[in-house]
């Protein structure tokens, strides 16, 4: 279970970074040609646009024993306003983890540079905290997304990398089943999930980090 600092940190760092997520689907959607999260006030940074009550208290809880999982309010998308709905649903799809990865690239990169100019890797140093937590929950994030259960980003990319005639049935299956098979693994705890994208995560890190 982890000390209320450390509880703080990670939720205010999940709500920034799905902030940061969910406008990048937004945006993404607007550029090509979809003003649907326009016009829902979506293309945006201020977090409270993209709230979710539920995927907050979810934060909260799994804050308190140790690992930060919670989500924000999905962005809207009507798919008839892209010219190409393939390519241009697996841009928007695919920009929201983009973005977690541009966070985790900048934090990782400004600790980086502090720790070459003699800064002591120490965790109760507030900067050092707040980076490396941006660092490893974005990167967690990202990886989290890309698997293929919906609502997961992972699930969109899939259906449409597959051929139309595989695509979408597995969409409509994991649409039935994906909701409960993610339950399992988050109730579960870490373990499951960790299983899955530690092994990623832990790789980006020492790339990014150099350590």
């Amino acid at each position: 279970m982890n000390n209320p600092r450390d509880i703080l940190i990670t939720i205010v760092v999940l709500v920034l970074s799905i902030a940061l997520h969910e406008f990048g689907h937004a945006y993404s959607a607007d550029r090509l040609g979809d003003d649907t999260p326009r016009r829902q006030g979506r293309v945006t940074l201020w977090p409270d646009k993209h709230f979710d009550p539920l995927g907050f208290m979810m934060m909260c809880v799994t804050a308190i024993f140790g690992y930060g999982i919670g989500w924000g309010k999905p962005v809207q998308v009507d798919y008839r306003n892209f010219k190409n709905v393939r390519r241009d649903d697996i841009i928007v799809t695919l920009a929201g983890p983009a973005m977690n990865l541009f966070l985790a690239v900048i934090f990782g990169l400004t600790l980086r540079f502090a720790l070459s100019t003699g800064l002591e890797f120490d965790i109760d140093n507030l900067f050092v905290a707040f980076a490396y937590y941006f660092v490893s929950i974005n990167l967690s994030l990202m990886f989290f997304n890309l698997l293929p259960i919906f609502p997961l980003d992972g699930s969109h990319v899939v259906r449409r990398l597959l051929p139309e005639s595989i695509g979408e049935p597995f969409y409509n299956f994991s649409m039935q089943w994906g909701p409960m098979i993610l339950l399992i693994a988050v109730f579960s705890g870490s373990g499951v999930l960790g299983s899955l994208i530690r092994p990623a995560v832990f790789s980006m890190m020492r790339l990014i980090l150099g350590v």
